[in-house]
C-alpha cells in the first residue's frame, strides 16, 4: 500500500504528532488525577470498555471479514488523541479533564490495548476464512516506541514552554499530514476498493464514532457528572487515535495486509471528524440558546 519513502514519511509525521501531543500534557494533570479521579475514571472505562465492545459488536452483527474486522477492533482499542482535546475546546468543554483523559489513556494503552486485542481481535484471527496472525508482540513494540515522543513533549512543556507550545502547532499539523498522506495514497492506489465499500462498512465506520460519543455521554450525565465534563467525556471516548493505529497497522503487520486492514480505520477517521463537527455544532446553538433565555 505504501512505498518505503512513504513508510518512513509516515513514521516521522506520526512521531512528530505524538511529541506534540506530549507537549500538551504537564505533570500536574497526573496530579488533578490523583486528587479528583472521577472524570478520568468515567472516561476510561467508557473509552476501553465501549469502544472496543462496539467494533467487535459492529464487526460480528454485521459479518465483517476478519481483516476488516480486525482493523476495526484495531481502531476501537486505541487510545484517545489530541484530535478529541480540539473538538472539547470548540464545544466549551472540560479541556483540563479532556487533556487528563488523553494523558491517563495513552499510559493506560500500553497494558489495556493488547489484552483487549487479545480479547476482541482474536475470534476474527481464528476464523475459518482468516490467515492473519495478531502479532501482540509487535504491537507492544510499536506502542512503546510511539509512545517515548509523548515523553519527549512533557520534558519539553516542563522545560521550555514556549518551544512546547510550537510544538503542540506542528503535531497537529502532522496529525492532519498523516491523515492526507494515507487517504491520498490509499485512493490512488486502491480506489477500486472504494466501489467496493459495503453498506455494513460504512455502517460500521460511522456508527463507532457516532455511538461512542453517545454513550460516553450518556454514561457521564447517569453518573451526574456536570455538563462540560460529559462533553469531554463524550468526546475523548468517541474520537480514538487515529493516527496510532495506522502505526500499529503498519509496523506491526505484513504489508501485503496493510490495504485491507487500513480501509475501515481510514473511513472511521474521515467520519468521525464529520460527526464531532455536527456534535460540537448541536452543543454550540444549544449554549446560544440557553444563553439568549437567560
Amino acid at each position: 500500500m505504501l512505498s518505503g519513502v512513504e513508510k518512513a514519511l509516515l513514521a516521522v509525521l506520526v512521531l512528530v504528532l505524538m511529541t506534540g501531543m506530549g507537549a500538551t500534557l504537564e505533570v500536574r494533570h497526573f496530579r488533578e488525577v490523583m486528587h479528583k479521579p472521577k472524570g478520568v475514571l468515567v472516561g476510561l472505562a467508557s473509552q476501553f470498555g465501549w469502544m472496543p465492545l462496539l467494533a467487535f459488536g459492529f464487526a460480528k452483527a454485521l459479518g465483517l471479514p476478519s481483516d476488516l474486522a480486525i482493523g476495526l477492533v484495531i481502531v476501537g482499542c486505541t487510545p484517545g488523541g489530541t484530535t478529541s482535546n480540539l473538538f472539547t475546546y470548540y464545544a466549551r468543554a472540560d479541556l483540563a479533564l479532556s487533556i487528563s483523559m488523553t494523558a491517563m489513556s495513552t499510559l493506560v494503552a500500553v497494558v489495556a490495548m493488547p489484552l483487549l486485542l487479545l480479547l476482541y481481535a482474536t475470534p476474527f484471527s481464528q476464523s475459518a476464512d482468516s490467515d492473519l496472525v495478531v502479532p501482540y508482540g509487535s504491537i507492544v513494540k510499536t506502542l512503546v516506541v510511539v509512545l517515548l515522543p509523548v515523553a519527549i513533549g512533557m520534558t519539553v512543556r516542563a522545560k521550555k514552554p514556549p518551544v512546547a507550545t510550537k510544538l503542540e502547532t506542528i503535531g497537529s499539523v502532522a496529525g492532519v499530514a498523516t491523515l492526507i498522506l494515507l487517504v491520498g495514497s490509499s485512493l490512488l492506489r486502491n480506489g477500486h476498493l472504494l466501489a467496493q465499500t459495503s453498506l455494513a462498512m460504512f455502517t460500521a465506520a460511522i456508527g463507532l464514532g457516532a455511538l461512542g460519543l453517545g454513550l460516553g455521554y450518556l454514561a457521564s450525565r447517569a453518573l451526574r457528572m456536570p455538563k462540560a465534563q460529559c462533553r469531554a467525556v463524550s468526546f475523548e471516548t468517541g474520537i480514538q487515535n487515529s493516527p496510532l493505529a495506522f502505526a500499529i497497522i503498519i509496523a506491526s503487520f505484513p504489508s501485503a495486509t496493510h490495504s485491507r486492514l487500513l480501509w475501515l480505520p481510514l473511513l472511521y477517521a474521515l467520519f468521525v471528524l464529520i460527526t464531532a463537527s455536527v456534535v460540537t455544532t448541536i452543543y454550540s446553538s444549544r449554549d446560544r440558546r440557553t444563553s439568549r433565555e437567560a
